[in-house]
């Protein structure tokens, strides 16, 4: 594994298996680890074998990082039986922490009814591996909140049931699913100019449930929007959710840390 040095930031969901950082991926990570990045959850898609492979290599090989996968909902249709196989036998890779990213999108028009198998079947794999869930949830929140109040939370475990990843709902829907276990994550969109309902639900949740996350190489912070977003560019997220909550950026990077490590119950390294 790579060294690090002490950081203070975490990415809760990165793409770093995306075909944009073929050219640069580890230059991209070494930015990452001096702008003081100290854990990423990379996301790999289970329809892709190469990115199940680039997401385990990356964990096998960077301290501090770790991964998930699962079919998301705009594969839904493509799911077949040897990917839920697979499911079950990466999980337990050492540095698999999650079933994801899983969940709902009724804003693209993808067939409802094989999200809903898809996620539900995802769901309840993720119970019985013991793992919590990473859900991608975009204008489907009444029927996400349906189905989970249903599963009562994937891992089994009522305050580790997963990450709303790239949270866009209400303060209603966090504190909903907040009640059901769930941590929420927000990324880039936080720092939008026209996003002052999003930081209303970011002031409103618990602080030990929030987390930070880039999406990269998707949805770059306002700083940066409109380029190929990276793991470095999590401080973004970081600052405005210290603003938001009356801290300072390193207040807030160190207890979203300590959140990513008490939801995927990882050690705290020493001196933090």
């Amino acid at each position: 594994m790579t060294g690090s040095p002490a950081g203070r930031f975490v990415d809760s969901h990165a793409h770093l298996d995306a075909t944009d950082f073929d050219a640069d991926r580890e230059a991209v990570i070494a930015r990452a680890r001096k702008a003081g990045l100290q854990y990423a959850l990379l996301i790999a898609d289970l329809t892709r074998p190469e990115s199940v492979q680039t997401a385990a290599g990356l964990a096998e090989h960077h301290e501090g990082f770790y991964w998930a996968a699962g079919i998301d909902p705009h594969q839904s249709s493509a799911a077949r039986e040897q990917q839920f196989a697979t499911l079950r036998q990466v999980a337990g890779h050492p540095m698999f922490l999650a079933v994801g990213e899983i969940g709902l999108d009724y804003y693209y028009d993808y067939p409802r009814d094989a999200q809903e198998r898809v996620f539900r079947r995802q769901t309840e794999l993720a119970r019985e591996l013991g793992k919590p869930v990473v859900i991608h949830c975009r204008d489907a929140w009444a029927d996400l909140r349906r189905m989970l109040r249903d599963d009562t939370g994937a891992s089994g475990q009522e305050d580790r049931a997963g990450i709303l990843h790239c949270f866009s709902g209400t303060a209603e829907d966090a504190h909903d699913l907040v009640g059901l276990g769930y941590y929420v994550s927000f990324a880039g969109n936080l720092t939008f100019k026209k996003a002052e309902a999003l930081r209303e639900a970011a002031r409103s949740i618990p602080a030990d449930r929030l987390l930070s996350e880039t999406d990269s190489p998707y949805l770059a912070p306002a700083p940066y929007r409109g380029r190929r977003n990276e793991p470095a560019w999590v401080r973004e997220v970081t600052r405005v959710l210290a603003e938001l909550r009356g801290l300072t950026e390193d207040e807030m990077g160190r207890r979203l840390v300590e959140n990513f490590v008490r939801l995927f119950g990882l050690d705290l390294p020493a001196g933090r």
